[in-house]
């Protein structure tokens, strides 16, 4: 594509308001920037869009939501009548402009005869899964960047299962996008009138009311919080976003009494004001609540990002120290408290199973196994994690008991098909009651995991590639990995290769090759002698390229060293 010939195309097109023409004209003497917003349109996936938002082909804004959505529309029009009255809902955060792209969205339905159910204010994206459910809709979308910095917006579109959209319909979308004349070929109608008219309806309250009735039914053993109820104190935080309201009065559904709120993260600012990144994997996100925890006497802190999918937790060590677990800990303490509960209440299903995704720890599947529980591998992204659960809908070959990534997202029953903020906010407080009840506290929980299924540490290392130059040193980096095979990564020899793009497995030793269930993503993934893991994966959704490591050793001490040494290898090898 031709840059400067698209920007100017932009800068002369009398759709933009002046602002949005004072924007472009601000750049006109910055080639880098002119390239960055005109190379290319914003890649449409499986996720949807995602970008910085701003004027131009490759951000995030009024035209590129409207082609995003035109597309869409066209996609569910050419599933007919029936398909289009069952609507799409559509749901937002609390970022910058997150409203306006929810409502013209809606409003594009409806000028293709399409219903929309939108919400009435911001609400977890887990809710939208659920209301696409619920109301039985042919899609929804979801305004929302997740755990993004500020600077960015994003275009998430669901199906009619409440999964992520799969790829041959995100395949439709993105060509009938490129059909589509971004500034003229988007029709869209009047909000007041659509919603005059019922072709816009309003969600409100009984949606929540639905959701959250669901919710609760997920909870494994409440009976122990009540145990707790009178002295057990949290504190809460949503990092200004959508968590706000329905978290804290599911943990009072729950049983609990003392909620504690961060006053500052409770107010919803698309800035995010006290927070450098609002992701519930920082610590430093957590300083306010840290504070409120100190003078509260308070061991267990939640936060859960703006979209509310993904849960954070901080918790006091044996020193008294406020420290972070990764989502990998959580999980595995997660997946060992469900499979424990479900055992005292009786409740096990006859052929659990455990979900989790190939970046994810492998003590997981240590922790299932062990207690009789068969643990399965899928690619990255939560909406695979929900294909394997549809699986098993499907041939009713097992029924999964809890479902998670190493990137703080969790998921238990059967109301929803994406990372559930809420239900992991209320499972992690009835477990912590549950280790209460016990004596303990969630670190000591952590400790004893440990003693139960071994020492193992993770690291996952996030190397970012920003710009065109970004996005070609990610492909060159990948068809290097694979047209001059690594056989040893630092002091680590490499005994089999997987290349989960054709999806085979190699052994180094001999370079013979054998399938794997899994293929069609760009990940390698080198199993190191000693059992030690090393991925490689450009990220789907950010400028990036991830490396997992994952280790097991003797002890936690030699686990974290062999991941010291491998991390010092990985900058070596992605640069």
């Amino acid at each position: 594509m031709d840059y400067m010939s698209e920007y100017k195309r932009w800068l002369d097109c009398s759709a933009l308001s002046a602002d949005e023409h004072a924007e472009l004209a601000a750049v006109a003497d910055n080639q880098e920037e002119i390239e960055s917003r005109f190379f290319a349109p914003l890649s449409f996936g499986t996720a949807g869009l995602r970008g910085v938002l701003g004027v131009g082909l490759n951000r995030m804004n009024r035209f590129t939501v409207g082609q995003a959505a035109q597309g869409l529309a066209n996609l569910i029009v050419s599933n007919g009548q029936a398909a289009m009255d069952r609507g799409v809902a559509i749901a937002y955060d609390s970022r910058h402009f997150s409203a306006e792209f929810a409502k013209q969205s809606a409003c594009i339905m409806a000028a293709n005869g399409i219903q929309s159910l939108l919400f009435d204010e911001l609400r977890p994206t887990p809710e939208l899964s659920f209301a696409v459910r619920h109301y039985g809709c042919i899609a929804g979308i979801n305004i929302t960047a997740s755990h993004n910095p500020k600077e960015y917006n994003g275009y998430k579109v669901y199906w009619e299962d409440g999964a992520q959209l799969p790829p041959a319909e995100a395949d439709v979308v993105a060509s009938e996008m490129a059909k589509t004349d971004i500034f003229t070929g988007v029709k869209t109608a009047d909000y007041d009138e659509s919603v005059k008219n019922g072709l816009i309806r309003i969600l409100s309250k009984e949606t929540d009311e639905a959701y959250l009735g669901e919710v609760i039914k997920v909870a494994v053993n409440p009976d122990c919080v009540k145990q707790v109820a009178d002295e057990f104190k949290l504190v809460y935080t949503p990092f200004h976003g959508a968590g706000y309201r329905l978290v804290p009065e599911i943990l009072r559904r729950l049983g609990y009494k003392h909620i504690i709120c961060e006053p500052e993260q409770m107010k919803i600012d698309g800035d995010f004001p006290t927070v450098k990144n609002p992701n519930p994997e920082y610590k430093e996100g957590f300083t306010l609540a840290i504070e409120l925890a100190k003078q509260n006497d308070v061991d267990l802190i939640i936060g859960t990002d703006p979209d509310s999918d993904r849960t954070g937790i901080v918790l006091k060590d044996k020193s008294g120290e406020y420290v972070t677990l990764s989502g990998n800990q959580v999980g595995v303490l997660l997946t060992d408290y469900i499979i424990t509960a479900k055992k005292l209440t009786n409740t096990m299903p006859a052929h659990p199973a455990v979900l989790k995704s190939i970046v994810t720890t492998e003590m997981a599947r240590a922790a299932a196994e062990k207690n009789g529980v068969e643990c399965f591998d899928t690619f990255t992204g939560f909406k695979f994690l929900a294909e394997k659960i549809k699986q098993f809908e499907q041939d009713g070959s097992h029924e999964y008991i809890f479902a998670f990534e190493e990137s703080y997202g969790y998921l238990c029953g059967d109301y929803a098909r994406d990372k559930d903020a809420v239900t992991a906010s209320m499972l992690i407080a009835e477990m912590a009651a549950y280790y209460r009840t016990q004596g303990k506290t969630l670190y000591d929980a952590m400790e004893e995991m440990y003693e139960k299924y071994g020492c193992y540490c993770e690291q996952t290392i996030s190397i970012v590639m920003p710009g065109v130059s970004g996005l070609q040193r990610m492909k060159e980096l990948m068809q290097e990995l694979r047209d001059k095979p690594l056989t040893q990564i630092g002091t680590h020899k490499i005994d089999y290769t997987r290349d989960y793009m054709p999806g085979t497995r190699t052994c180094m030793a001999d370079g013979k090759s054998e399938p794997m269930e899994l293929k069609g993503q760009n990940v390698m993934y080198y199993e190191l002698e000693g059992g030690t893991t090393f991925i490689i994966r450009p990220s789907g959704t950010e400028p990036k390229v991830k490396v997992y490591i994952m280790a097991k050793g003797e002890n936690k001490a030699e686990a974290a060293e062999k991941v010291e040494a491998l991390t010092a290898a990985a900058k070596e090898i992605v640069k």
